[in-house]
């Protein structure tokens, strides 16, 4: 019998926050994740399916939809990153599959990718050292792809100003925070 135990994308037992000056990093790890595509033909079906069971409308391109328990996440056209509690959704793949039947294509992301979530009142400072966005513009629910120190990333304004999550590839979870606090460090 293997005695395994999990770890966070930066390789810790419990997730990692650091403090820079007023700026506060958190590697997320509490969140489920998966992808969730409308197949093509079932657009009607699946927006009513999506509704009855995100409890959010689809999110239109550049932005994010907040319901009751799940966040989603528009990443593509016809194609959305699902979120939801971890502790209830850690099969977030078959929930969702079981509740949009075949009108979508579903597959689990959950290990994937590594979520670092950004918060303070400089944090539009930081973000516009490391990428193109319009940081300074965006405002809550916003969401845009874009390029972090030559990752692709997904940057998620949560509030407004304030608060923003970066998600970018699991194999990039060191790199990522590394280029974080370089930038939260530079603030100073």
């Amino acid at each position: 019998m293997h005695d395994l135990a999990a770890l966070t994308p930066l390789g810790g037992a419990t997730p990692r926050t650091d403090r820079v000056g007023d700026i506060t990093i958190s590697e997320v790890t509490d969140r489920a994740l998966a992808s969730v595509s409308c197949r093509s033909g079932k657009a009607k079906a699946f927006a009513t399916a999506a509704k009855k069971l995100f409890g959010a409308e689809l999110p239109e391109p550049g932005h994010s939809a907040v319901g009751p328990t799940w966040t989603l996440i528009w990443t593509g056209t016809d194609q959305w990153f699902a979120e939801a509690p971890f502790a209830t959704h850690e099969d977030i793949a078959a929930i969702a599959k079981a509740g949009l039947g075949d009108t979508a294509s579903v597959t689990e992301q959950t290990d994937g990718w590594v979520r670092f979530d950004v918060e303070g009142p400089r944090v539009v400072d930081l973000l516009e050292r490391l990428c193109p966005l319009p940081s300074r513009r965006m405002k809550t629910g916003d969401a845009s792809r874009s390029m972090i120190e030559h990752m692709g990333s997904l940057v998620i304004c949560r509030a407004e100003g304030r608060h923003f999550s970066v998600i970018a590839p699991r194999s990039f979870a060191g790199s990522m925070h590394h280029a974080l606090l370089l930038a939260a460090r530079s603030l100073d």
